[in-house]
């Protein structure tokens, strides 16, 4: 095959900015390898000891930025440190599971139809996913709340109620309710069998489980005027759709002066992780909105007083907003 010369004169290497992209995008899949099985390593034994035992995947995180070196003492950063107990294991199995979906949809027929979101997942990945929220919650009581006014003590009066919109297997409303002592988390998920794993999460939480009741319902079909303080809503998981016309149910859900707090994921700072993030989105069944756009929907739906609680650097944002009123 022949090339054409180029300006130079020189025969140019066809496609090598090409090559080098994808063997970078490449690596950036092992080194994501490397995050999630020292992550898991670390889980059975001290991090210290999984980095040494494992020199060359070590060197891919410190090549990456996520470890140096104080002589022969491994320095990781925080991001690699598991959280502790239940909340630990969840979350790194649940970064395996995202890795898994990525493989299934390089081998996907880009033909074949999108796939069906939570409800093709097994009940141990919707387990972990599910398990892994218990942490939203508790920056949602302990973070949000207290920053929403009026929010605390309307969920500290006997009557305080919550909407977990999307529940899963429960673990979100279970922290809730651990959180908040008093009040009364209704759990509503479109998924029969993920509430059937949410039943038996409950038989485990004895202390609040007589405050958690389940449904099976579209949120989009809500019709409950005036009946909560707080609606959770985890925005990215919605098809767009169903986000639309659950809005202004929601919004008329709460009690007048009541708050909606929504997760969202922040504007993407460049072009390939805003294009990751509306695929994997889309392709799991949920949409295309970010942080500003939620907002927005939040004022169009008649909402005010749009406030913003970022998590961790590049993660999810919570966007709240209040039904006007008393």
């Amino acid at each position: 095959m022949s090339v054409s010369p180029s300006p130079t004169g020189s025969p140019p290497l066809p496609h090598a900015d090409t090559r080098d992209v994808v063997a970078a995008l490449e690596a950036s899949t092992w080194a994501m390898a490397a995050v999630v099985g020292t992550m898991r390593d670390a889980l059975s034994a001290p991090l210290a000891e999984v980095l040494v035992a494992s020199p060359q995947r070590s060197a891919v995180l410190e090549a990456a930025g996520l470890l140096s070196w104080d002589g022969a003492v491994p320095v990781p950063h925080p991001s690699l440190v598991p959280a502790d107990g239940p909340l630990g294991r969840s979350t790194v199995e649940a970064r395996l599971s995202s890795l898994r979906q990525a493989v299934a949809a390089a081998a996907q027929d880009v033909s074949a139809p999108a796939g069906g979101g939570w409800a093709e997942l097994d009940d141990e990945v919707l387990l972990n996913q599910g398990r892994a929220s218990a942490a939203t919650g508790r920056a949602l009581a302990t973070r949000v709340v207290p920053g929403l006014p009026g929010l605390a003590e309307r969920l500290a009066a006997p009557d305080g109620r919550v909407l977990d919109v999307g529940t899963g297997v429960a673990a979100l409303a279970v922290a809730l309710a651990r959180e908040l002592p008093g009040v009364s988390v209704v759990g509503i998920d479109v998924l029969p069998r993920a509430l059937d794993l949410a039943r038996g999460e409950l038989v485990e939480a004895r202390d609040v489980a007589d405050r958690i009741s389940l449904r099976c319902q579209d949120v989009a079909e809500l019709a409950e005027p005036g009946v909560y303080d707080l609606v959770w809503l985890p925005a990215p998981f919605l098809p767009e759709e169903t986000l639309v016309a659950a809005l202004p149910r929601l919004a008329e859900a709460l009690r007048p002066g009541g708050w909606i707090v929504t997760g969202t994921n922040p504007p993407a700072g460049d072009p390939l992780r805003a294009a990751v993030d509306r695929w994997n989105a889309v392709r799991n069944g949920g949409n295309t909105y970010d942080t500003d756009r939620m907002a927005q929907v939040l004022a169009a739906a008649g909402l005010d007083d749009v406030r913003r609680f970022p998590t961790v650097p590049g993660g999810p944002v919570l966007v709240a907003a209040r039904r006007p009123g008393a």
